[in-house]
């Protein structure tokens, strides 16, 4: 194989196919996450519309050939777009016995397995569990095999390189990477670029996996295993532009920095590593030379409390964290309504409760974004759709913080951390102007020549925002009540009950975008009303059921406080609202407390997304009790 794409011409025996979907299964120490990421960088830049749905233990090293222990990436790459992973793998590619058990089940009938044969030792098999070796009892009969003896052909791949037995096997994730962009007619440039680039330090190993790559691509070619190669042609369907693969983390960095810019203020992002945010901070520390300052606190309340000291200081204070995290800093979230500056608390959402699922995915934070702090504490909530919408979301979370001067919970999940998708580039200068005007001169109505740091802008009711040191703006501040305008320290009963409703008119008050559903026929009997990442999966659903001939109307929440001002009328319209999320009803309660809507809550807490099949047969279930 060379390295050029010029190799990859379709033959005659190559198939073309609209859509595939591929998982990638083995160890933790399998390398399956940089396998994935590596067939879906490939993906994109051929052009493919893709979503990506990486699963891995939440040990560091969990036990070596365990179900506890498998990792696996799928990937779902189309010549359309499309909205999810997918529900099931079309090919499973399995490293081991433990990989093949743990997901053999999501395979359908007449799907692909290509298997490491060499890893299916009497050893491996008892580790995972198995009475018999599946590659012989019979249990893939419904399935199209392809044993490779994966790990012996690396190894003679690298004999002449020098590398002990150990380090060579290594390189095995590199062979089924080659093999299955041989398979599906991958460009091949771009890894080994990236190959090079991750292991400049050590030439060696660089050029080992490259090897590896290679020898898993010639294979094949070579052998009479694979009958047919596969092509999925670009997507055309998508807005012209320049395109990137992009993470949901990643995307949040890049809408930290973007704000940063827009805004003209310094950022700084106090932050506690914690599963799965961390990658937030790890983006966010490589791009210093955009004004970014990333403090690694020594626990989650020193984390907020750096990023609310910043906002105190002219900056824009940001911190990161999960669902445990989220607990700690509630104290200071309060104190940062109290004290009316900008703050951005972005909450990666994982199961719970406590440590619960570090690597799942949950969507069950809402209530304590929404109510989790002691006293009538509005926070303005928002969460992004998909990876993607995680940078357009930052940005208006960052004009809400700054215009209304208010602290602004973002509620990602895991899904929508670690899954990938392609991004627009968007032109920076077209990207919303967050210039902020801080209060410069005395303002006190009463001639008194000082100033009041409570004293309201008519439109926002957002307080002046007021420098330390600038001369003549001295204020107090903290988290005692204040009195209205002046500011001062006030226990008076009426100025507090005036206080209390102020906060909450501010926010209340946020300017959001009108609900509007998607409804193509204008004539769904049945709404379905979602908020984060069940977007994609509740989209795909939807899809299938207007194939089906039924109409379904799908409304998308980014801001889940305040609620748009028309929701109320647009829940009106339907016969019937049916709301999915990854919880037990939280934002259904919601609904149901405010509008006095009969809503059908449909709940799940596997630490897994739902599959568009799944919510197909809730909304058909739905429509036709509408219609009994």
């Amino acid at each position: 194989m060379s390295g050029s794409d010029a190799s990859l011409a379709a033959t005659e025996q190559t198939e073309r196919l609209e859509r595939v979907v591929i998982r990638f299964a083995g160890d933790s120490g399998d390398g399956m996450q940089l396998t994935g990421d590596r067939f879906t960088s490939a993906a994109a830049a051929f052009g493919n519309d893709l979503a990506t749905l990486p699963s891995f233990p939440a040990e560091i090293r969990a036990p070596q050939g365990s179900i506890a222990g498998v990792s696996s990436f799928q990937v779902h790459f189309a010549d359309f777009d499309i909205l999810t992973a997918g529900d099931r793998p079309d090919v499973l590619v399995a490293m081991n016995p433990a990989a093949l058990k743990a997901n053999l089940a999501d395979l359908p009938p007449g799907g692909t397995v290509i298997v490491n044969t060499d890893e299916f030792t009497p050893r491996n098999l008892t580790r995972a569990g198995c009475a018999a070796d599946p590659l012989e009892d019979g249990t893939l009969t419904s399935f199209q095999v392809h044993p490779v003896a994966m790990t012996t052909l690396t190894r003679g791949a690298l004999a002449d390189t020098g590398l002990s037995k150990k380090d060579a096997e290594r390189a095995k994730n590199m062979f089924a990477l080659g093999l299955l962009s041989w398979m599906y007619h991958r460009p091949t440039a771009g890894t080994e670029r990236f190959l090079r680039q991750k292991f400049a330090r050590k030439p060696e190993i660089a050029e080992a996996n490259i090897l590896a790559f290679r020898a898993g691509w010639n294979y094949g070619e070579t052998t009479e295993s694979f009958a047919v190669t596969f092509e999925v042609a670009p997507a055309t369907a998508l807005t012209p532009g320049t395109y990137r693969q992009i993470t949901g983390n990643s995307a949040l960095a890049y809408g930290i920095v973007a704000a940063g810019a827009r805004s003209g203020l310094p950022v700084l992002l106090g932050s506690y590593p914690i599963t799965p945010a961390s990658d937030i901070l790890h983006e966010l520390s490589r791009h210093k030379n955009f004004g970014m300052t990333t403090v690694q606190a020594e626990d989650e309340i020193a984390a907020i409390g750096v990023a609310l000291g910043a906002s105190y200081g002219g900056a824009l204070g940001v911190t990161t964290t999960s669902g445990p995290g989220l607990a700690l800093k509630s104290e200071t979230i309060g104190l940062a309504v109290m004290t009316e500056l900008p703050l951005l608390v972005i909450d990666v959402q994982r199961g719970g409760p406590s440590t619960g699922l570090p690597t799942k995915t949950e969507q069950a934070d809402l209530l304590q974004a929404m109510f989790g702090r002691n006293g009538e504490s509005p926070v303005p909530v928002l969460a992004p759709a998909t990876p993607a919408d995680c940078f357009d979301t930052m940005l208006d979370a960052a004009r809400i913080a700054l215009t209304y001067r208010t602290p602004v919970l973002l509620l990602s999940d895991g899904h929508i951390a670690n899954g990938s998708e392609p991004w627009l580039v968007p032109d920076a200068s077209q990207l919303p102007d967050l210039t902020v005007e801080f209060a410069t001169e005395p303002n006190a109505p009463d001639g008194s020549g000082g100033f009041w740091g409570y004293l309201r802008d008519p439109r926002t009711l957002a307080r002046p925002w007021a420098v330390p040191g600038t001369p003549g703006l001295e204020h107090r501040i903290g988290g005692l009540e204040k009195a209205d305008g002046t500011g001062d320290i006030s226990y008076d009963a009426d100025n507090h009950d005036r206080m209390v409703r102020l906060r909450q008119a501010k926010i209340d008050g946020i300017t959001v975008p009108e609900a509007v559903p998607d409804d193509p026929s204008g004539r769904a009997e049945v709404l379905v009303v979602g908020w984060g990442s069940s977007y994609g999966p509740i989209g795909a659903a939807a899809r299938r059921v207007r194939r089906a001939g039924h109409g379904v109307a799908h409304l998308h929440l980014r801001h889940l406080n305040p609620l748009p001002a028309n929701l109320g009328e647009v829940l009106s319209r339907y016969e019937r609202v049916v709301v999915p999320e990854l919880n037990l009803g939280q934002l259904a309660l919601l609904l149901r407390a405010k509008y006095l809507v009969d809503v059908l809550s449909y709940t799940k807490v596997a630490g897994l997304p739902f599959g568009a099949e799944e919510l197909q047969g809730v909304f058909t279930d739905a429509i036709e009790g509408v219609r009994a």
